[in-house]
């Protein structure tokens, strides 16, 4: 083992620029799939985080007649009471500035409603709205101006400008507006639809919805409302990194290049060992110890490109048109699990491209190639 280990570091730094080149494409490849793997993870975890800022990981609709109270759990850390409605937004037309009109969801929470989304820095009050930036910016009005809020009903009512909130996502900037529940009471005719809650974990949102819900409420966690789109972002993820696999096929494939013209060129050599008495299994391992080194090497290369590649990306996020992509920029995660994927990925790619060069090199009879 050790006289294979041997001759197979020989074999490679008497080729360094072959070595480096193989090692650099193995590398090359392993990093950019981390790094997209990594933006994927980010994009799919910012777009999850943006909405949840001014979204309910939890809906208890109620299913008889009033409102019943809600049950106490241990992962709820808030709740209030909603209703919501769509309307037509109108700020008239002052001096120089033109009407400003746009459609929006307005959500009318009761009491407890602004710690629901702490982020946001809601402080509602009867007669007030608080918009998205977006929805403010297509209004074009500004904090302590008022608007018109017009409902399907044909009710009108005068609401004051309190101010804005940006989550990072565009729909819901652009889409959603927060106002008291009298407000959308009034606007609409509708009672408290039921109640919005706050989770520790979102992610549990299902299992806290079940327990809940008993016979008086129908839960919706926001797994549920999201679901199309958080399965389009994980198979976008799957999908992106089969494709960018490739590029770590590609570099495998040059590994068994370099490991085929490296039998080639030393048939006499093998031959010779054989005849001085080395087994089948001594050549054997002289060229699947250079394919292990370049895949371990290339490997551990990519995983430290990929790294130090994220944390620019980190560093220096690229930004996105929120109207096109959701989110104004491209957040960055790394997880150990898909350097760990990757890598064992990467691996089996290398050993299994060294398996027809050691075939080759079994091969070779050496009373032929000495005679």
């Amino acid at each position: 083992m050790r006289f294979a280990l041997f001759l197979a570091l020989a074999h490679l730094r008497r080729r360094p620029l072959q070595t480096a080149l193989a090692l650099g494409g193995v590398g090359v490849g392993v990093a950019v799939l981390l790094a997209a793997l990594s933006l994927a993870n980010g994009f799919t975890s910012g777009l999850v985080r943006a909405t949840l800022k001014a979204y309910p990981h939890l809906v208890l609709f109620r299913l008889g007649e009033g409102l019943p109270p809600l049950p106490p759990h241990p992962e709820v850390e808030a709740s209030a009471p909603f209703a919501a409605t769509k309307a037509l937004l109108v700020r008239p037309a002052e001096g120089a500035r033109g009407p400003g009109v746009d459609f929006a969801t307005l959500v009318g929470l009761g009491e407890g409603g602004e710690s629901l989304y702490p982020e946001l820095g809601l402080r509602l009050a009867p007669g007030g709205i608080y918009l998205g930036a977006a929805l403010a910016q297509s209004l074009g009005v500004y904090p302590g101006e008022s608007l018109t809020a017009l409902s399907a009903t044909q009710e009108r009512l005068r609401l004051k400008v309190l101010g804005s909130f940006r989550t990072g996502n565009y729909l819901l900037d652009s889409g959603y507006a927060f106002v008291d529940l009298a407000t959308v009471e009034g606007l609409s005719g509708m009672k408290a639809q039921g109640y919005q809650v706050r989770l520790k974990d979102p992610w549990r949102a299902k299992e806290v919805g079940q327990a809940l819900a008993g016979t008086r409420f129908f839960p919706q966690a926001w797994q549920d409302t999201q679901r199309t789109l958080l399965e389009q972002l994980y198979l976008q993820k799957r999908v992106l990194g089969l494709l960018i696999f490739l590029i770590v096929a590609v570099a495998a494939l040059g590994v068994a290049n370099l490991l085929v013209l490296k039998v080639v060129e030393k048939v006499p050599e093998i031959a010779l060992l054989r005849a001085m008495g080395a087994s089948r299994l001594t050549v054997g391992m002289v060229f699947a110890w250079e394919g292990a080194l370049l895949g371990l090497g290339g490997v551990a290369l990519g995983n430290l490109l990929g790294y130090l590649l994220c944390l620019y990306l980190s560093w220096r996020p690229v930004g996105l048109p929120g109207e096109l992509y959701f989110l104004t920029h491209l957040p960055v995660e790394m997880r150990a699990s898909d350097f760990l994927q990757v890598s064992g990925a990467s691996l089996l790619a290398t050993f299994l491209s060294a398996l027809l060069p050691l075939a080759r090199a079994l091969r070779v009879q050496p009373g032929v190639v000495l005679r």
